[in-house]
């Protein structure tokens, strides 16, 4: 098991725990429920901490598989880039979720404006980190790659019979 291995293991938790934890936080807005509420940002704090691992493994991952056939830099930077991008967005809503949970510890109510903002970085964060997700897939799976675009191919290195 080399970096590539676990970071491709542990990448799932930020991506399907983000949206489970917007599930949660939804049905307790829905219900009305404090419990199932604060569970959903407990969820978030957790998803935030999970992303820590994810990110901080991405360098090793890279190092990995960087020298691999068909990997090339220009997937591998794309992906990094957004990495960067969703890991700030999760830990800030990472922060807001636990402010929150004290928030609410000491005075039963969340303020107005504090609901909206939590379900809008939520929304940011899952798009983000999914975008994230699909371009490190494409950085060794072909088949969900854009073929329209991505990384230019030297002449030189156009398979025979292709045109160059």
């Amino acid at each position: 098991m080399n970096w590539a291995h676990i970071h491709l293991m542990i990448n799932h938790f930020p991506v399907v725990g983000v949206l489970g934890a917007l599930l949660v936080f939804g049905y307790g807005l829905a219900r009305k429920n404090d419990e199932v509420k604060l569970l959903g940002l407990g969820s978030f704090v957790l998803v935030a901490l999970s992303s820590i691992a994810v990110y901080l493994t991405g360098g090793a991952a890279e190092d990995a598989v960087k020298n691999l056939p068909g990997v090339t830099e220009s997937y591998i930077g794309t992906h990094e880039e957004m990495a960067l991008l969703a890991f700030v967005l999760m830990e800030l809503l990472g922060v807001v979720a636990l402010g929150g949970l004290f928030l609410f510890r000491k005075s039963r109510a969340f303020p107005k404006w504090y609901t909206p903002l939590v379900l809008a970085m939520a929304l940011a964060a899952a798009g983000v980190v999914g975008l994230t997700a699909n371009l490190g897939g494409q950085i060794r799976h072909t088949e969900i790659r854009d073929t329209t675009g991505g990384p230019a191919v030297p002449s030189d290195q156009v398979p025979q019979g292709q045109k160059k």
